[in-house]
């Protein structure tokens, strides 16, 4: 087996390895529990709001995450949502279906009445993953 076909970026097989690892994965800026932007905050507040597992990864600790996701995902912005292995995208994205009711159909979960909320620790706790990206 020659150079060529072993691993070639780490990181990238890393990110790839937790989007297949974990059916719902938010990677934002900050966590959950501190988002670290609006977006970020939004999409996270949408998925507690449905009481939906998820697991979440902080791209802020090292510039290059962000920059192998979108490489990978081909979508720029973050936060990036997948679900099952694929991009359902952004933060104006999952808005609008949570707003429709396509993202708690997409999870598979009771849609609740009213706005999510700001992401609040009172409300269902996402799994922990740890950010094994770096």
């Amino acid at each position: 087996m020659s150079d060529e076909t072993q691993t070639q970026n780490p990181l990238r097989d890393a990110i790839d390895d937790a989007i297949r690892s974990n059916e719902v994965i938010l990677f934002m800026k900050g966590t959950p529990e501190q988002p670290m932007c609006g977006f970020s905050a939004r999409t996270s507040a949408a998925l507690q709001a449905l009481e939906a597992p998820f697991a979440a990864v902080d791209i802020l600790p090292d510039p290059r995450i962000r920059q192998e996701l979108s490489a990978l995902s081909n979508w720029p912005t973050i936060p990036q949502l997948f679900v099952r292995g694929e991009l359902v995208g952004g933060c104006d994205i999952v808005m609008e279906m949570y707003e429709s009711g396509e993202l708690a159909q997409l999870l598979g979960v009771e849609q609740p009445g009213g706005e999510p909320a700001q992401a609040d620790a009172a409300q269902a706790a996402p799994l922990s993953i740890e950010n094994r990206l770096g």
